[in-house]
């Protein structure tokens, strides 16, 4: 069975630059892997957020993608509670 993500990265303002980059890397990364159908990454309309998507051909096929983009940030030691901010919540009545 396919299986989709999606994720929504919140980077603080300076890291902003950066988490392009990175998202976008990963994205090349996971693209080659087994069982990858497809990957994409883009900044939200509202320029507030850092949007990934992906489609693998089964849930075994997510593990190599994410070990993969693991081991090519390995240097990165920095951690992801540094460099993201969480969005504002709103409420609905």
């Amino acid at each position: 069975m396919k299986v989709g993500l999606v994720a929504l990265h919140f980077p603080r303002p300076e890291h902003w630059d950066e988490m392009i980059v990175r998202v976008h890397r990963a994205a090349e990364v996971m693209a080659v892997t087994p069982g990858c159908l497809a990957v994409d990454c883009w900044v939200s309309d509202d320029g507030q957020a850092v949007v990934t998507t992906g489609q693998r051909e089964s849930d075994q096929a997510l593990r190599p993608g994410f070990a993969a983009v693991r081991n090519n940030r390995a240097g990165d030691r920095r951690r992801h509670a540094q460099r993201h901010a969480r969005p504002a919540r709103t409420r609905s009545r």
